[in-house]
């Protein structure tokens, strides 16, 4: 929380006289933010930006900055999905080859189709 009041992506925390910080419930939704933002890919610096206020152009390059995460995101997930449709390939022709040979099978996965043993 001090490294984020440091950073001005929180504003100071009020103090009780033993000098311990109170933080808010504002305070909290913001740190979710912040984490929730960190682990979809925004640096602190992006993050900064997207908490400030201010007029137009700043509205545009939060705009921006939104629409670029966002393709980067689908990006990543047409990713994943093109990753997943390579495992599910391969355990299907895993299963396959242990259905087929049992105790003798050959990885198609490691091997390779063209390494198995002739029958």
């Amino acid at each position: 929380m001090r490294y984020y009041e440091r950073l001005k992506l929180l504003p100071r925390a009020r103090r009780t006289s033993g000098n311990f910080r109170l933080f808010g419930p504002e305070s909290i939704e913001r740190v979710q933010f912040i984490k929730q933002a960190q682990e979809l890919g925004l640096t602190l610096d992006e993050i900064k930006g997207l908490l400030a206020t201010g007029g137009a152009e700043e509205c545009r390059r939060v705009r921006d900055l939104l629409s670029e995460k966002i393709e980067d995101l689908d990006g990543k997930m047409k990713a994943i999905k093109d990753f997943r449709r390579t495992l599910a390939r391969h355990l299907s022709a895993c299963e396959r080859e242990l259905e087929a040979h049992g105790d003798s099978a050959c990885c198609p996965v490691v091997a390779g189709d063209k390494n198995r043993p002739p029958q």
